[in-house]
C-alpha cells in the first residue's frame, strides 16, 4: 500500500522546522521537497538537517538552502526508481548509492509512493549493542543517593534506568552491559539478566572507578559499532538515524552534542593592537556540548590503556591525536541530564507532562 506522502513531502517555500516536522512524522527519516504538480525537487534527509544545524542555520533556515548545500556533494541528484519496481531492484539500489531511501515516480514523473529500506527488511536490526554507563556516586542528588544510585532514582514511578533500556529495546537493541560501581546490588536485584525486561543484560563491576571510557576494557572486545550511554540522562534521540549518521560521517567515533546557549551578561570588546574593534552588549553564545551518548566502532576501544581510568573525552582526544574521524551529531530531541535536585524534579514534572514516553 502507498505511503501517505502529504506526511514525507514539504514544499520549496518551507523551513527547516517544518522539515523537523515532517521527519517526526513520516519517521522514515527523509523529506521529500515538491514542487505544486507533485515533481521531486530534492530530498532532505534527517542527516541533512543535523548538519545544517552543525554549520550554523537556524530552523528559520529554508529548505532552498538545505539543498544548495548538497549542489556540491553526490547526493545533488535524488536517486529514484520506477514506480512498480521490484523488491530486489530496489533493494539493490539502496546498496548501490548507500541510501536507505527511494522515491518511486509515475510516467509523469510525480512522486507515488516512498519505499525505505526498513519496509523491504523490516525484520533487519542494526548489529548494535549498548553500554549505559551507570556507576557513579551521584554526590550533588545526596541525600536522595545516600541509598541509592543515581540511575535508580524513580522518573514516572519506574527507575530512570528503566527508562532507558526500555528505550534502547525499542530502537531494537536487545545485548546491553551495565556498568556499575556504587551500590552495584540495587541495580542487580532490579534487573537480573534483563530477561523479564526482554533484553539481555550483563553487568560490567568497576571495583575502583575507571571513569566514562576505561570501564569499556572490562567487556569482551565488541565486533560491531556499539553504542555508549551515560545512565544518568533521558533523552529521545532517534538512535536509527544516529547509526546512519556515523556511518555517512565514516567515523571512528560518534558524540552525541547539544546547542547550549550562554547569555554573557557583560559587553563583549573585542581588540586588536590595544585597540578596540568591535563591542557587543551582553551576547548570547551558541556552544555544542558533550551530550553523553556516543557510537564507537570496534577499534576505538584500542585505544584504552589497560585497567587505568580514562574518560570519554580523553578517548577521543586521543583519536584525534592519530587523526581519526570523530563525528558530532546534534540531538534535536527531548535531552535532559539529571545532574542536580533542579534537574531530577524537572524529569518528573516533564514525565507527568507527557514529554517522555511512558
Amino acid at each position: 500500500m502507498p505511503c501517505d506522502l502529504s506526511k514525507h513531502s514539504v514544499s520549496q517555500d518551507s523551513d527547516i522546522r517544518r522539515c523537523i516536522q515532517a521527519l517526526n512524522l513520516g519517521e522514515k527519516g527523509i523529506v521529500l521537497v515538491l514542487d505544486p504538480e507533485g515533481r521531486l525537487l530534492g530530498t532532505v534527509t534527517d542527516g541533512d538537517v543535523r548538519r545544517a544545524i552543525l554549520a550554523g542555520q537556524g530552523l528559520d533556515t529554508p529548505v532552498g538552502a538545505l539543498l544548495a548545500a548538497k549542489a556540491s556533494s553526490s547526493y545533488a541528484s535524488p536517486v529514484t526508481a520506477p514506480l512498480g519496481s521490484e523488491r530486489g531492484q530496489l533493494l539493490r539500489l539502496m546498496r548501490q548509492h548507500s541510501i536507505r531511501q527511494v522515491p518511486l515516480v509515475d510516467g509523469q514523473g510525480r512522486v507515488a509512493d516512498l519505499v525505505a529500506m526498513a519496509d523491504l527488511l523490516p525484520e533487519a536490526q542494526a548489529p548494535l549493542q549498548a553500554v549505559i554507563m551507570a556507576g557513579g556516586f551521584g554526590k550533588r542528588l545526596h541525600p536522595m543517593t545516600q541509598d541509592l544510585p543515581k540511575p535508580m532514582l524513580p522518573v514516572g514511578g519506574r527507575p530512570l534506568l528503566e527508562h532507558i533500556v526500555e528505550q534502547l529495546k525499542e530502537a531494537g537493541i536487545q545485548r546491553m552491559h551495565v556498568t556499575t560501581h556504587y551500590l552495584p546490588e540495587k541495580i542487580q536485584e532490579h534487573f537480573g539478566d534483563g530477561s523479564q525486561f526482554g533484553v539481555d543484560l550483563c553487568y560490567l563491576r568497576e571495583e575502583t572507578p575507571l571513569g566514562t571510557a576505561g570501564s569499556l576494557g572490562l567487556m569482551p572486545p565488541p565486533s560491531d559499532t556499539l553504542l555508549v550511554i551515560n545512565g544518568d540522562i533521558l533523552t529521545g534521540v532517534d538512535f536509527s538515524a544516529l547509526l546512519a549518521f556515523h556511518r555517512e560521517q565514516e567515523a571512528l567515533i560518534t558524540v552525541g552534542v547539544r546547542r547550549f546557549d550562554l547569555a554573557v551578561p557583560y559587553g563583549v570588546i573585542e581588540s586588536q593592537g590595544g585597540f578596540v574593534t568591535s563591542l557587543e552588549e551582553k551576547p548570547t553564545v551558541s556552544l555544542f556540548v558533550n551530550a553523553g551518548v556516543y557510537l564507537l566502532e570496534p577499534r576505538a576501544l584500542g585505544f584504552l590503556p589497560a585497567g587505568k581510568p580514562l574518560d570519554m573525552t580523553d578517548l577521543i582526544q586521543l583519536a584525534l591525536g592519530e587523526g581519526e574521524r570523530v563525528a558530532s551529531f546534534p540531538i534535536l530531541e527531548y535531552w535532559l541530564d539529571i545532574g542536580n535536585p533542579e534537574d531530577y524534579k524537572k524529569a518528573n514534572h516533564d514525565y507527568q507532562d507527557g514529554r517522555l514516553g511512558g
